[in-house]
């Protein structure tokens, strides 16, 4: 499990685990924030095509699809 502050989640950089359709690279672009602040998901993009997904953030933790950085 990747331990993450999601407020430190911005311009983050993400490799997927088991790459689709050639994108293996992502950067958190975006992050969506409740009335009091709270991180609730965040716009995931791929770098080689730029398409961008949106997610809740907890998804990066887990460990058998996201690794920190670009590997």
């Amino acid at each position: 499990m990747n331990r993450i502050n999601p407020a430190k989640l911005l311009l983050s950089k993400w490799t997927a685990a088991q790459p689709r359709n050639k994108e293996k690279h992502f950067l958190v672009t975006e992050l969506f924030r409740d009335e009091e602040g709270t991180v609730l998901e965040i716009e995931l993009q791929a770098v080689m095509t730029r398409r961008g997904e949106r997610l809740p953030w907890q998804t990066l933790q887990s460990a058998e699809d996201w690794k920190i950085g670009w590997k």
